[in-house]
């Protein structure tokens, strides 16, 4: 009699391998995505003036958005990245970013198209992954996490009111940091779009 062979491991495994999506690196980022409004208020109390609201708003931004690295370290090393945490990571970077951009264009401290051109490519980009969620979730590529980091760079530059300490010549520091975020927004947007579509026509070809 002939022994059935056994199930692949992917199978014998099946759910029950899976991580929860109730783990800490996924409360991690849930608590940086409900840290945005208090850091948006903070920032705009006092209408952006160089006081304690506004360093303690900066210092705040610079916490939620650097707590990114860590809840994606705990998830890979635990082995607890879920696909709830794949999507909820960048969104919680844009809530950041965008709240952080945004407010600082109420306080005309930045362009309102840069605030436009990277909530555009941002928001664009989120909807876009839950169209496909069906057929996977994308998760963030190498350039679009560089491209996170040169905007939590320049951002932060520009929520420290360090004009105060080192004077005007700092805004021109801001700029260039800025300048180098917004291409970097452009082009890993096109980017990703590519990929994407390289992958849609590549699924249908294997169909």
């Amino acid at each position: 009699m002939s022994v059935p062979d056994a199930p692949p491991p992917a199978a014998a495994g099946g759910s029950a391998n899976r991580a929860s999506n109730w783990n800490v690196p996924n409360l991690i980022t849930v608590v940086r995505i409900l840290l945005a409004p208090l850091f948006i208020w903070m920032l705009l109390a006092d209408g952006g003036a160089d006081g304690p609201l506004r360093w303690t708003a900066a210092v705040l931004f610079v916490i939620a958005i650097a707590t990114d690295g860590v809840d994606g370290a705990i998830a890979r090393r635990n082995n607890l990245v879920t696909d709830l945490g794949k999507l909820l990571d960048p969104i919680a970077d844009k809530v950041l970013t965008g709240g952080a951009l945004v407010s600082l264009s109420i306080l005309g401290e930045l362009p309102w198209w840069v605030t436009i051109v990277i909530l555009v490519r941002e928001i664009g980009i989120t909807v876009y992954r839950f169209v496909v969620i069906r057929q996977g979730v994308i998760a963030a590529s190498r350039g679009g996490k560089i491209k996170t980091i040169v905007q939590s760079v320049a951002i932060s530059f520009a929520l420290f009111p360090l004009w105060t300490i080192f004077g005007d010549w700092i805004f021109w520091v801001n700029g260039i940091l800025m300048t180098a975020a917004v291409i970097l927004t452009v082009v890993t947007g096109i980017d990703y779009l590519w990929q994407a579509y390289r992958g849609r026509r590549a699924n249908r070809a294997g169909a």
